[in-house]
């Protein structure tokens, strides 16, 4: 750096955004400080650093909330300058003020930006005043229900409600009914002021059929502002982005031209200093402007891998008082880069938070244009405290069919066991058609979910490829030397032939095999006859043979489970124990199970009421995700064993409900 008004920083986050930022700063000679909770003295960003200190409790708001614990820091270890990285003080206003008043450089726009951008409602009358385009709606202070019902009634529906502070989708409500209003609008209210402190919001047009399109935009401090191209964001899950790419694939030279244009004159309207991200919904002929995100994006790498900068080394740059490294007519893009977000989730029960120790964790070798921004290592908690985002995986190729492939094939080589990863929907993702096609909209993933018989399942070679992990396993498992005649699979038995059933579990349906050990080594029993089946470890992964094909795959254990990727999908498949009776049958009784590990934020009925099909029981927070438990059918909420502010664990008995045909 040419300019060095600081020398140490301070990273006022966690998990990868953290790592990352520090990789840039030792790279640039800058010293680092790590901050943590007390659920994350462990953790990779800790290790990363050359110093940490401990600001609090696991709750956010006890620690990487708490504006003066971390200025204290930063003061504690002579830190003079603080990124705040993405979410949690990223865009808080004050906490810019903060660092300015403690004389410490904050890494980011200025608090006058972030204030102009931080309310929705306001951003939005600014950016209409400015020449911006923006979505019809209502973005007015009066927030009582009949006001918003009123402007929803005439907006028309569907609407979609929005905090007006805060980002990453949280507090979103689409709602396409009027009856349906009520409950949105008080759901969103709670998850908002949970996690911006503030409660107030506004009501758009949704628009149907939309793609998210943005674009990333520089300031600084001596007056240039420049546009880094776009990404499509358009596929979502829950209003959080799942998979993001640079350029977009859809849009014409002329459309391009005009984002860029709004986007630099939305940041010119606010003397924009830093990194930003200028948000737009748009449909085949028209554009608007959402927000703007002042703050670094977490999908920033897919603009890395097509430009070549470093964007958080721009942010230091700029933070430091240097010029832009580049204008307008310098910057360049190449290829084509698309990034998939790894989250804890459970695909396989729609996609709920997924917390525990993870046993396994492999991910694809790193080159210059596969790249892993990661937190997490095995043996690390996910905690029910924080974002299930665990790692980025971003790729990079001439074009973005190639590009496809290639992150397809890096998700074949991520692995992970001891929690639930969405990998393998992102590989069904990757491997659609309308994907291909780049015919996708923003409520893509939600219709692709919500048809169960399109989800990809295990084919023959997939089975084949478990029946090869099983056997890898016990190799390991077994006990005795290579020379242990218990090792043999000669088949060698006193009469007749040595065989074994596997059976295995996909989403309640049960995959059965037979293996046959005979003189001339080991066979699969495949229609009338059995077939050759070797196999062989390499690379962290195994090559199995089955009959004449040769194939490649990758297994890893947690228990009786394997999460198995071959080429054609990533599953998740129990291995059944021929001692346990039936596993494929789930029987709950009446008990009202909980479906993730959380705590018991609402209970809406109370014990002995009679519930509607699909009326609300109680809401259970986790990883910012807020989930209603809904009665299954008409029936009696007869008892109740939790009460708001409890931590259940996944599977815990929270009550019992009886459906009412069972009482006639």
């Amino acid at each position: 750096m040419n300019a060095r008004p600081f020398g140490k920083l301070l990273i006022a986050n966690r998990g990868e955004i953290a790592c990352r930022i520090a990789r840039t700063a030792h790279r640039l000679g800058l010293a680092t400080v790590a901050v943590y909770s007390e659920a994350d003295c462990d953790a990779l960003h800790v290790a990363a650093s050359h110093e940490a200190v401990c600001i609090g409790p696991a709750a956010a708001a006890e620690s990487y909330l708490r504006i003066d614990r971390i200025i204290d820091a930063a003061r504690a270890t002579g830190a003079d300058a603080i990124h705040p990285g993405y979410g949690f003080l990223s865009e808080n206003a004050d906490f810019a003020t903060a660092c300015a008043a403690a004389k410490i450089v904050f890494v980011g726009p200025s608090a006058a930006s972030i204030r102009a951008m931080a309310s929705k409602s306001a951003a939005r009358t600014q950016m209409e005043k400015a020449g911006v385009p923006i979505v019809p709606g209502y973005h007015g202070d009066a927030q009582d229900d009949a006001t918003l019902s009123a402007a929803a009634r005439k907006i028309g529906f569907p609407v979609l409600i929005k905090p007006t502070a805060g980002g990453g989708g949280k507090g979103m409500r689409v709602v396409t009914q009027p009856n349906e209003l009520e409950e949105a609008l008080a759901g969103a209210r709670r998850e908002a002021a949970r996690s911006f402190g503030d409660d107030r919001l506004l009501i758009e047009k949704y628009i149907t059929r939309g793609r998210h399109i943005e674009v990333q935009v520089f300031g600084d401090t001596h007056g240039d502002i420049v546009s880094l191209f776009e990404r499509d964001c358009t596929l979502q899950r829950r209003h959080q982005k799942v998979i993001e790419e640079a350029p977009s694939a859809v849009l014409s030279d002329e459309r391009r031209e005009a984002l860029y244009t709004a986007a630099c004159m939305a940041g010119r309207a606010i003397d924009y200093v830093g990194a930003g991200t200028v948000e737009f919904i748009a449909d085949d002929s028209h554009h608007y402007f959402l927000e703007m995100n002042t703050r670094l994006q977490v999908e920033h790498p897919v603009t890395e891998m097509i430009t070549g900068l470093d964007l958080v080394e721009w942010q230091l740059r700029v933070a430091a008082g240097e010029k832009l490294p580049l204008a307008q007519r310098d910057v360049v893009r190449d290829g084509h880069a698309i990034e998939a977000r790894i989250y804890a989730e459970d695909p396989d029960r729609d996609l709920l938070p997924s917390s525990g120790r993870i046993v396994e964790w492999q991910t694809p070798v790193q080159s210059a244009d596969v790249r892993v921004d990661t937190g997490f290592r095995a043996g690390d908690i996910v905690t029910q405290h924080y974002d299930p985002l665990l790692a980025k995986l971003i790729v990079r190729a001439p074009n973005r069919a190639t590009a496809l492939r290639r992150l397809d094939a890096a998700l074949q080589e991520f692995a992970v066991s001891g929690i639930a990863t969405n990998v393998s929907l992102l590989r069904e993702l990757v491997q659609h058609r309308c994907v291909a096609d780049a015919n996708i909209d923003t409520g893509f993933i939600e219709r692709y979910l919500a048809d169960p018989g399109v989800r990809a399942v295990p084919d023959e070679t997939d089975l084949v490829a478990a029946c090869a992990a099983v056997l890898l396993r016990d190799q390991v498992q077994r006990p005795g030397s290579g020379s242990s005649p218990w090792r043999h699979t000669d088949g060698w038995m006193v009469a007749g032939t040595r065989r074994r059933h596997l059976a295995f579990l996909h989403r309640g349906k049960r995959l059965e095999a037979t293996l046959v050990y005979q003189r001339d080594g080991l066979h699969l029993q495949r229609s009338d006859s059995p077939v050759p089946l070797k196999v062989a470890v390499r690379d962290g992964g195994f090559d199995f043979v089955h009959g004449e094909h040769k194939r490649r795959a990758k297994a890893v254990w947690s228990g009786r489970e394997v999460v198995l990727s071959t080429d054609h999908g990533t599953f998740i498949l129990h291995l059944v124990d021929p001692f346990a009776g039936d596993e494929s049958a789930l029987s709950s009784g009446h008990g009202l199970l909980a479906p993730m590990s959380g705590t018991v934020m609402r209970i809406v009925a109370d014990p002995g009421s009679v519930i509607e099909r699909g009326a609300s029981i109680l809401m259970i927070e986790s990883m910012k995700m807020e989930h209603t438990m809904r009665a299954p059918s008409r029936g009696t909420l007869t008892s109740l064993a939790c009460k708001v502010g409890d931590f259940v664990q996944q599977g815990a008995e929270l009550g019992e409900f009886v459906n009412t045909s069972e009482t006639q």
